[in-house]
C-alpha cells in the first residue's frame, strides 16, 4: 500500500441558514474521517444534501470547516497560511460538477487554463506558457487552437475537458472532482471518464471522485465511501461494496441502479420515506426512519463506523 497523501479527521462543517424568521445551524458535514493513498481513487457517493461535496470544498478550503484536521503529505492544510496556503492549493485541485459555471465566460480557455500558473508565476517564459498550455490541452483531447475560444464556444464536454486541463497545469498531486460527469450526456460521461483514468495513470494523480451515482464510482474507484446526512456509513474496497453491500443505505444505492433485467433487485433494499430535514436531525441514525432494520436502539444511539467482520469494512450500523 503506498503512502497516505491526505488525511482527513473528524471534519466538521456547517452553515447558517434562515427558514421562516428562524435561523438554524445545519451540519453538512458531522465527523467525516478519510484517507487517501499516493495512485489512489477514493470514491465518495451519497444522495443529493449528504454533504459529499462540502467535504471536497472543505478539503481546499473554499469553505472553512468549523473542526477536524486535514493532512497533506504531512503538512496542515487548516493551518496554511499566504504563500504556504497557495503552494498547497497548487497540489490541491477541483474539478467542479458544472463546467460553464466554474469557466469565466470573460476569459479565453487558455487564460482560464493557465491562471493558477499565472498566480504562482510558475512559468519561464511566454512562450514557456503558450507551450504548456497547448500541451494540456493536447493532454484531455483538446486542439491547442482552443486556447483562444471562449466557454460559450465549446460544448458540455469539451468545457468539462477545460476544466480538468485547468485542475492539472500545473502538476498537482491530488485532484478532488466534484460530480465531474453529472451534467453530460451518457457518450460523454463515458469518455471523461477514461480520460481521467488514463490521467490517473500517466501523471502518477490521486483523486477523491464525488458523485451521486454509485455505478460511476465503481468504475474509477478503488475504494468507496458511502455518505448519509454528513456521515460516512460504509467504506470498503470497491468491489466489496459493488458485490456485497452490507448497510441498509448502501444496499438501497445499488438497488437504485437501472438494470436490464428488472427482476434483479437486491433483497432488503426497499426503503420508504424521506430523508429527515436538516433542520431537526433526529437524536439517534439519521436513517432509522427509511431503514428495514430498524430498531429502538437505532432511534436514540447515533451508530459509530466499525469494522465488520469477515472482510473488515468500516460500517455504521447497530444490527449489522
Amino acid at each position: 500500500m503506498n503512502a497516505t497523501i491526505l488525511d482527513v479527521r473528524d471534519l466538521k462543517t456547517s452553515f447558517n441558514v434562515k427558514r421562516a424568521g428562524r435561523k438554524y445551524r445545519v451540519k453538512a458535514v458531522d465527523g467525516v474521517s478519510l484517507s487517501l493513498a499516493a495512485g489512489e481513487v477514493l470514491g465518495i457517493v451519497g444522495e443529493s444534501g449528504c454533504g459529499k461535496t462540502t467535504v471536497g470544498r472543505s478539503i481546499v478550503r473554499l469553505v472553512q470547516p468549523d473542526s477536524g484536521a486535514i493532512g497533506f503529505k504531512g503538512a496542515d492544510v487548516l493551518g496554511a497560511r499566504g504563500q504556504a496556503l497557495r503552494d498547497m492549493r497548487l497540489n490541491l485541485r477541483m474539478v467542479f460538477q458544472d463546467p460553464y459555471a466554474s469557466l469565466n465566460p470573460r476569459r479565453s480557455i487558455g487564460d482560464s487554463v493557465a491562471e493558477a500558473g499565472d498566480i504562482n508565476r510558475v512559468f519561464k517564459s511566454r512562450a514557456d506558457r503558450a507551450a504548456r498550455i497547448a500541451e494540456t490541452l493536447s493532454a484531455v483531447g483538446l486542439e491547442p487552437s482552443f486556447a483562444t475560444r471562449f466557454p460559450h464556444e465549446l460544448s458540455g464536454g469539451q468545457r468539462q475537458r477545460a476544466g480538468i486541463a485547468r485542475a492539472i497545469l500545473p502538476a498537482p498531486a491530488v485532484i478532488i472532482a466534484d460530480e465531474p460527469v453529472s451534467a453530460l450526456d451518457v457518450s460523454v460521461q463515458a469518455q471523461v471518464l477514461n480520460l481521467m483514468m488514463d490521467l490517473r495513470e500517466r501523471l502518477g494523480l490521486s483523486m477523491l471522485f464525488i458523485s451521486h451515482d454509485i455505478g460511476v464510482i465503481g468504475q474509477i474507484s478503488d475504494r468507496v465511501a458511502v455518505m448519509y446526512m454528513g456521515r460516512v456509513v460504509e467504506l470498503s474496497d470497491a468491489r466489496t461494496i459493488l458485490d456485497r453491500a452490507a448497510h441498509p443505505y448502501t444496499r438501497a444505492l445499488m438497488a437504485a441502479v437501472p438494470k436490464p433485467d428488472p427482476s434483479q433487485r437486491i433483497a432488503g433494499a426497499i426503503e420508504t420515506g424521506e430523508p429527515p430535514s436538516q433542520l431537526n436531525r433526529p437524536a439517534g441514525c439519521a436513517y432509522a426512519a427509511r431503514c428495514p432494520l430498524v430498531s429502538e436502539r437505532c432511534r436514540a444511539e447515533v451508530p459509530e463506523l466499525r469494522p465488520l467482520a469477515p472482510d473488515n469494512r468500516l460500517v455504521a450500523c447497530h444490527n449489522l
